[in-house]
Parts: structure tokens; C-alpha cells; sequence
């Protein structure tokens, strides 16, 4: 049993914490009144077709409320079109790790590579995801494997040039202290540029994701029956303002929870100083 001074510093502990959470939180609520009263102002305007923020929830309630409900074809919750989007950002996103980590290695160890795939990738890299698709269609013919490639190839270019400089920013010193150590090129690897270029990596992976994420919607939008690209076409089709506006929030949510949590992985993976 705790006596009563215990209870007062535990009490106090608790207090000092709750604050300090509370000072934390509040910039993020007043940022997020000040856009919900401006969204709602700019619904007031005469002849605008922009719902305020109250229609949205109350327009799509039903959404909101459920968003596990299965009706058959394409008739489903917000929680299925996301997981089959994100089942589409997986598979393209690996695909552009598994590519890019190793080019972007390659490239920085060996100048003549690097003098001959550098102009490709700076040929492609400003290719807007959108002008893929015409292609990915014409060569895949599917539009599952489409969308995966156009988000592969959307993604697979911060990876590879955040990896390069990874490995062109290794200290001199490291290199160094490999040779005197006599590692084999093996153990230089995985001791020494490996773990230097984590950052780096990380931070390409990062930037890959958020762009991941971005190519399968425009991709579903085109070339899909499924996802919440292919919800929000769906929606303008049938004029529905107050759905696209709930799925860009759920967009909007979702990059964010993706962005947290590789943010999370390469906090525990990279090195700290």
C-alpha cells in the first residue's frame, strides 16, 4: 500500500506527465480548428459545391460507422479498398527495394556503371507515375500487374539515389580502418558500408513509401476495379463530393500511419550516435 506522500508524488508524476502531453497535443488541435473553420467558411460561399465538414460526417455516416461491410462486387467498406491498395503498395514497393538497394550500391562502387546507368535514371526519374500507365498496360495487358509496376517504378528512384549517396558519403576513415583490418569484401559489406548507409537508406525507403503511395492511386484510378483510387473515381462519377472528400481523409490517414511506422523501423534499426 502506497502512504500519503506516496500518493502525492505518484499524483504529481501523473500531473506532470499529462501536461506535458497536453502542451505536445495542443499546436496539432488549434492547427486542426483553424483548417475545420476555414473549410467551413469556404463552404458558406454562394454557389460552391464544397460541403462543410458537419454534411461530410453526416452525408457518409454510414461509411464512417462501418467500414467492414462487405455487399458484394464493388459494394464495401473503406477497410477492404485499403487493404487492397496496400496489398498493391506492397508488392510494388518490395519489388523497388529489392531493385534499388542493390543498383544503388552497384552505382557507387563502380564508376563505369555509374557513368552508364546515371543518364537513364535521370531520364526516367522525373516521369510522372500517370505517364506509365499507358505502358505498363500495353506490355502487362492485366490491370493488377500495371498498377504494381507503375508504383515499382515510381518508388524504386529514392531508393537508389539515397543509397548511392549513402555510400559515396562513407567516412574515408572507415574505408581505412577495413583495409588495415584486412576484412574480406564480405565483411567490408556488412561492417562497415552497411551500416553506415542505413540512414540513407531509410530515407529513401521513406520518401519510396509516401510515393508508393501517391502512384496506387492514380493507378487505381485508371486501371483498377478495386482500391480507393478506384472509390474516388467511382464517387466523382456519381457526383458524390461528400465521399471523395471522406476518402481523402482516409488517404490522407493512411500515408500518415506509413510514414510513422517506417519511421518507428528506422529509428530501432539505424545506428545512433
Amino acid at each position: 500500500m502506497y502512504s500519503q506522500p506516496q500518493y502525492r508524488n505518484l499524483f504529481e508524476r501523473i500531473a506532470k506527465v499529462a501536461s506535458q502531453k497536453l502542451k505536445e497535443l495542443l499546436p496539432s488541435f488549434f492547427g486542426i480548428c483553424i483548417f475545420l473553420i476555414i473549410w467551413h467558411l469556404l463552404s458558406l460561399r454562394p454557389n460552391t459545391s464544397l460541403p462543410s465538414p458537419f454534411a461530410v460526417v453526416t452525408e457518409t455516416w454510414d461509411l464512417i460507422r462501418d467500414p467492414f461491410f462487405q455487399k458484394g462486387g464493388n459494394n464495401k467498406g473503406f477497410f477492404w479498398l485499403i487493404l487492397a491498395s496496400l496489398n498493391r503498395v506492397m508488392v510494388g514497393y518490395s519489388l523497388a527495394i529489392v531493385i534499388g538497394i542493390p543498383i544503388g550500391f552497384f552505382i557507387s562502387l563502380n564508376s563505369f556503371c555509374r557513368k552508364a546507368i546515371d543518364p537513364i535514371i535521370q531520364l526516367l526519374r522525373p516521369v510522372a507515375p500517370l505517364a506509365w500507365l499507358p505502358l505498363a498496360q500495353a506490355v502487362f495487358l492485366k490491370p493488377n500487374p500495371s498498377a504494381i509496376f507503375v508504383i515499382c517504378i515510381t518508388a524504386i528512384w529514392p531508393i537508389i539515389l539515397n543509397t548511392a549517396l549513402g555510400v559515396s558519403l562513407v567516412p574515408k576513415d572507415y574505408i581505412n580502418v577495413s583495409k588495415i583490418a584486412g576484412l574480406s569484401p564480405l565483411e567490408h559489406f556488412y561492417k562497415i558500408l552497411l551500416p553506415a548507409t542505413l540512414p540513407y537508406i531509410f530515407t529513401g525507403l521513406r520518401i519510396a513509401l509516401g510515393l508508393s503511395w501517391l502512384a496506387v492511386v492514380a493507378a487505381e484510378m485508371l486501371l483498377s476495379d478495386d482500391g480507393i483510387g478506384f472509390f474516388i473515381v467511382d464517387a466523382y462519377n456519381n457526383a458524390n463530393i461528400h465521399e471523395i472528400i471522406l476518402a481523402i481523409f482516409y488517404l490522407g490517414g493512411c500515408g500518415l500511419i506509413l510514414d510513422k511506422i517506417m519511421g518507428y523501423i528506422s529509428e530501432k534499426v539505424t545506428p545512433q550516435e
